[in-house]
């Protein structure tokens, strides 16, 4: 959000309304948000903390017919600040960030006017990433849990997308995947970026250390932290045994107690790092072990602009155009991702000449500026066709 919102401010007005929740600075994020937005309009949201709140929820939401998702992100706050500046100044594109906001009236407009498009970032299909949870979840609590929310969340997630002029998704695959359950809707594919002037490789950066392999990504998300447990519990050891000077770093904000509790003498938890570069200069090779998750990954397209040699699952490189073998290396099963880890440590011109290439593709194709531009383009035809 932040990389298309920055590109679209060189050229357009914005105006931003978010939800806060309680772990966040409400100023310091409305100054960084007002380098870029002509308005910036936050919500406390009072359900957006962890704990007791967070369970009390959940468990209301077994009651009802709805998700706990959508009683989640139910604010008449909100509603009352959308009515306000929607009613006030009339918007070309109302952009919603996530299905979970389709249920608010946002096709309003001052009298007289003709309302906003409504076009959604649907950053993930978002119903069958729940729908993943509740087959793989070890809890058979949670299983059962997930199992009854998904299937509230599809219907909710459906009605919004076929109410919306326009929907973008982040991955060839999920734009399948939509059209196959809502067939005519508007799409385009807007692919996950990288800031490229920011993430690049630099004189200055300390050279790879060749013995440390790197995971990162925010570790309160579950397709991450099963990631992270897969790797660390199925494919490190045979790294570890083969290379016994390697090491593993887990990066990322708001690790579980169970994550923390695997860290040792060669692995560790950092926890949030303030500049993720030196850590991934330093690094022999970047892993991706997801098998959950959806749309296309940030860690993928940052660590390449990094010029950082890859190995992923096929489902944490889904959506990026990179050639298995020349731009990242591709591995499912857990011997053979663990044996193209012992590659790149043991071979450090073939973890250097991949990182090249993955560098080059990120120029070519995944910087943020390309992106705005596509979302632009995206956006004028939805604004021909509502206004056909």
């Amino acid at each position: 959000m932040h990389g298309l919102m920055t590109q679209l401010a060189r050229r357009h007005d914005l105006t931003a309304v978010t939800l806060l929740s309680d772990e966040f600075d409400a100023d310091e994020c409305r100054r960084a948000m007002q380098a870029y937005c002509r308005e910036v309009v936050m919500v406390p949201n009072r359900y957006g903390r962890e704990g007791l709140t967070k369970r009390l929820l959940q468990f209301r939401s077994l009651a009802s017919t709805r998700s706990f998702e959508r009683l989640l992100y139910r604010l008449p706050a909100l509603q009352q600040t959308l009515d306000r500046l929607l009613r006030a100044r009339r918007f070309d594109v109302v952009n919603l960030e996530f299905t979970f906001l389709g249920h608010y009236d946002v096709r309003q407009a001052p009298p007289g006017e003709t309302p906003s498009a409504v076009v959604v970032d649907s950053h993930n299909i978002d119903y069958d990433l729940a729908r993943q949870y509740a087959r793989d979840s070890s809890s058979l609590v949670r299983r059962l849990y997930a199992e009854a929310n998904w299937r509230k969340l599809r219907r909710e997630e459906l009605a919004i997308y076929r109410e919306a002029d326009g929907v973008y998704l982040c991955s060839p695959s999920d734009e399948r995947r939509l059209l196959d359950e809502v067939p005519g809707v508007c799409t385009a594919v807007i692919p996950n970026a990288a800031d490229l002037e920011y993430y690049q490789p630099c004189s200055n950066d300390p050279a790879p250390d060749g013995r440390t392999v790197v995971f990162f990504g925010h570790l309160s998300y579950p397709p991450n932290v099963d990631g992270v447990n897969h790797f660390l519990r199925d494919i490190w050891p045979r790294i570890a045994k083969a290379h016994s000077k390697a090491r593993c770093k887990i990066i990322g904000g708001q690790p579980p107690p169970s994550l923390l509790a695997l860290a040792g003498p060669r692995v560790e938890v950092t926890g949030f790092v303030q500049d993720l570069r030196p850590h991934l200069a330093a690094a022999a090779a970047v892993v991706v072990p997801l098998r959950q998750g959806g749309g296309t990954r940030l860690k993928i397209v940052e660590a390449m602009a990094m010029g950082k040699a890859i190995v992923s699952t096929t489902l944490g490189a889904e959506g990026i155009q990179a050639v298995p073998g020349r731009d990242i290396l591709v591995e499912d099963q857990p011997a053979n991702f663990g044996d193209a880890v012992n590659r790149l440590l043991a071979e450090p011109d073939l973890a250097a000449r991949i990182g090249r290439s993955a560098r080059q593709l990120a120029v070519e194709r995944y910087g943020w500026r390309e992106g705005a531009r596509a979302l632009e383009g995206f956006y004028r035809r939805i604004l021909l066709q509502v206004g056909d």
